[in-house]
């Protein structure tokens, strides 16, 4: 992928191996070292196109249309949630992560009714469970749902989950923060709205969030925002008369995000990067087992975007020290955020190919010997 030395990326930088901000490629950065004013008609032919792109990327160039945020992904996610859902409508999440959890919060804050199917951090959704809650309470209007949680790396089954929601005659909201780009839904998914943004699997630079919505229940969300900066309807009817933005656009941001656009579909689209963030996990998933490390997830249920893994039980192991050590080699990984097990993780995604996971893998067993701790295995094997 790059001439740059294991442990940095093209620009000299360590790599990221996080769930975003991602190491970025050099020529996406470049397209950041000029200026465009917010009207200019250069940019504005790149932003159209980008959210022409969006929908197209989404399967959905027909129906559906991208609505822009200023903001990082969870921006996106509550413009959703306060957008989408009418005062009077009751919004089911399924929550399986600290994802689901923070939209909640922001259903709770926004002042909208609220329910919850609750599931352990290390199983997916399950669609039964989903497909009774809505039959036991006909007052739901809306289901959301994180495609893959981050907080394990568990993928959710959004494509059946769907079906019973459109069964149900309900409505659906998809997170789709971590996936879109990489882990693509089928076709005949229905949803009226998917928020995704810049700095994920499509590997731009943070600072656009976006939402995939569908076009007649962008038309419908009329008067439902509860803020004036995340009124998705507001932002989109203004596009629809000037193809402008209300406010100040991340203009830097959103032409690296042209540029990782191309190199997108440069690389084969979501099969094409899917395909590379896949095998990025297996090498990394396969050479953390062979050291003795526990994964929290089996291979069935993990997405190819983050993996979690069990701390080692070895006295010698201190997690700051492993960490402090694999970044002064260049490679950054990130801590836990599971409530069921003391873990790390270490992503997939980001400009990054099978010999940079073999040259993390290496600085981890180097690390490993240095502290002197025999083996990556766990105090005991997870249920």
């Amino acid at each position: 992928m790059s001439n740059a030395p294991l442990g940095r990326s093209e620009t000299g930088d360590p790599l990221l191996l996080t769930p975003g901000p991602l190491t970025t490629s050099k020529t996406t950065k470049a397209a950041m070292i000029h200026d465009w004013g917010s009207r200019d008609a250069t940019f504005l032919a790149a932003n159209a196109s980008m959210l022409k792109r969006i929908a197209a990327l989404a399967g959905h160039a027909d129906s559906h249309v991208t609505v822009p945020v200023q903001g990082s992904g969870t921006f996106a996610v509550e413009a959703m949630i306060t957008s989408m859902v009418p005062k009077n409508g009751k919004l089911l999440l399924a929550i399986n992560g600290a994802y689901g959890v923070r939209a909640r919060r922001m259903a709770e804050i926004a002042g909208r009714a609220s329910a919850s199917v609750e599931f352990p951090e290390d199983r997916p959704v399950d669609p039964a469970a989903v497909d009774a809650a809505l039959a036991a309470d006909p007052a739901i209007t809306h289901v959301f749902v994180v495609h893959c949680e981050t907080t394990s790396g568990v993928l959710n089954p959004v494509d059946a989950v769907a079906d019973v929601v459109a069964k149900r005659s309900r409505k659906l909201l998809v997170d789709a923060m971590s996936a879109f780009g990489a882990l693509g839904l089928a076709a005949t998914t229905k949803y009226d709205a998917l928020a995704a943004s810049s700095n994920k699997c499509i590997e731009g630079v943070p600072g656009l969030g976006f939402v995939v919505c569908d076009k007649a229940a962008i038309a419908a969300a009329k008067g439902n925002a509860t803020t004036l900066t995340l009124d998705l309807h507001d932002q989109w009817a203004g596009f629809e008369k000037t193809g402008q933005w209300r406010f100040t656009p991340p203009v830097h941001a959103i032409m690296a995000f042209s540029q990782a656009l191309d190199e997108h579909a440069a690389e084969g689209g979501v099969e094409g990067r899917g395909g590379r963030y896949r095998r990025n996990c297996k090498v990394l998933v396969d050479g953390l087992r062979a050291m003795g490390f526990q994964t929290l997830l089996p291979d069935a249920q993990q997405a190819p975007i983050i993996v979690t893994v069990h701390m080692p039980a070895d006295p010698k192991f201190v997690f700051q020290t492993f960490y402090d050590r694999l970044k002064e080699q260049g490679y950054v990984i990130y801590p836990g955020k599971l409530t069921v097990a003391d873990s790390f993780r270490i992503g997939c995604i980001g400009r990054l190919d099978e010999t940079h996971m073999k040259g993390a893998l290496a600085a981890i067993k180097a690390t490993l010997a240095e502290m002197g701790v025999a083996s990556g295995a766990p105090a005991r094997k997870a249920a």
